[in-house]
């Protein structure tokens, strides 16, 4: 699977089912170009059983507020259109698989 690009005309209906992490960054943000390749691992990981998408807050700001992200990254996991969980900052594959795993 690949990483979802998530924009206010398609989050609500991608996070309504199961599980996502969602993935708020910028382009501009050091760690959070740092975590696209462990997102990138998790999202071929069909095992994992949660859909990754991303959310550039600088061009979706509303949906940024929405969900009071008040630094980057950071990554929130719905489940069923409901946020569950989060980690904020660079984090590693264990950390994110344990999270999602505490959901399933």
């Amino acid at each position: 699977m690949s990483i979802l690009k998530l924009d206010a005309s398609n989050f609500q209906t991608t996070i309504n089912n199961g599980l996502t992490l969602v993935d708020f960054w910028a382009e501009w943000c050091g760690p959070c170009r740092m975590l696209a390749p462990v997102l990138e691992k998790l999202a071929a990981k069909p095992e994992l059983g949660a859909a990754i998408g991303k959310v550039d807050v600088d061009s979706n700001g509303p949906l940024a507020a929405q969900f009071n992200i008040r630094g980057i990254p950071t990554m929130i996991l719905f489940k069923n259109g409901q946020p569950v969980d989060q980690l904020v900052g660079l984090t590693n594959e264990q950390s994110i698989e344990a999270m999602i795993a505490r959901h399933r």
